[in-house]
């Protein structure tokens, strides 16, 4: 069966249903491992930093009429499995705006979506409160907006995240073992498949099996960075990526026609990539303390060994100075 093929609905050939677990049972699961991982995204972004920062813009947004920032971090937002496109800028109200699909996002005729050039991705948790904190560093640093990929969190991530997925997403990634679970899982049980995962499906094109999503590109977020740098009407001009966020970013620049990556700069935190795409310039730091991001360097080299660990959290040093880091960056 080739893998990513669009195929009929489980309903349309064998009755599938009889493998599907409740999704009374597994949602609330799923929801109970996103929390674990949001809280433990306290520990590697400067969630702190953001939550002291949106308390303070409340204030603005609700005397202008607007939605607060801080919605965000509602625990409803905490607990959700579904991924999301998180445009944030620092310097300007109402600072968050949240799009749950990617071709809204595409075709929105909103200047503040046609005008953001920068994305990040998140690695660890991959939670919305933590990539809205790295990409809140990187809009005060830049002063400008940039776009938060949200990653979802689905089955597949449970099922790898219980075999020690944060230690070895280095391997996890040149398996493809994400791909290999939730093609499996779209196989036998595409209702459970799809739960985490309504982002990565709103990508023009997706790809599914039996009605269960797939993905293309090793990972949801790496499907979704594809199809935002294919798709959009102006390219993206620079991408950063922490831990294996850094991972999904290399798998999301492959086979792109050569204008759409023209001129791209890649900023690596704590995870070297494989510098394999013509007309990209990478920039590439690892901690000297970060043992988790040499224990996933694979032979890829950093451009500069920094005295750090693998947080990027001022408040627990050595942290990465992520929005510093990518100043200097783009100043060589």
């Amino acid at each position: 069966m080739p893998t990513g093929d669009n195929l009929p609905s489980s309903s349309d050939t064998l009755p599938l249903n009889i493998f599907e677990m409740p999704e009374w049972l597994v949602r609330p699961s799923v929801r109970a491992c996103r929390l674990f991982n949001t809280m433990l995204d306290g520990i590697f972004y400067d969630v702190p930093g953001l939550q002291s920062e949106l308390a303070e813009k409340d204030q603005v947004t609700r005397s202008l009429g607007e939605k607060a920032p801080s919605r965000i971090v509602d625990f409803d937002a905490l607990t959700d499995p579904e991924g999301s496109l998180l445009l944030i800028d620092a310097g300007t109200a109402p600072y968050v705006h949240k799009y749950k699909d990617v071709g809204l996002f595409l075709s929105s005729p909103y200047e503040e979506t046609r005008q953001v050039m920068i994305a990040t991705i998140t690695g660890v948790g991959s939670s919305a409160l933590g990539s809205a904190a790295l990409a809140w560093d990187i809009s005060v640093a830049l002063q400008q907006p940039v776009l938060a990929i949200v990653p979802g969190y689905g089955v597949a991530d449970v099922l790898l995240q219980s075999l020690g997925g944060w230690f070895g997403y280095g391997m996890y990634d040149w398996l493809q073992a994400k791909s290999l679970v939730q093609n499996g899982l779209a196989n036998v049980m595409p209702q459970t498949a799809g739960i985490g995962r309504e982002l990565a499906a709103s990508t023009p094109d997706a790809k599914t099996v039996h009605g269960g999503p797939v993905f293309r590109h090793g990972s949801g977020s790496a499907d979704v960075l594809h199809a935002i740098l294919e798709h959009r009407d102006r390219p993206l001009k620079l991408l950063i990526g922490h831990s294996k966020g850094a991972l999904q970013i290399g798998n999301a620049i492959q086979s792109l026609p050569a204008d759409r990556v023209h001129g791209l700069d890649v900023v690596t935190l704590g995870c070297p990539i494989a510098e394999n795409v013509e007309g990209v310039k990478f920039h590439q730091y690892l901690g000297l303390f970060d043992a988790l991001g040499q224990l996933n360097m694979w032979g890829n080299q950093p451009d500069e060994w920094v005295p750090t660990w693998h947080s990027t959290n001022p408040m627990l040093p050595p942290a990465m100075q992520a929005g510093p880091l990518t100043q200097a960056a783009l100043a060589n």
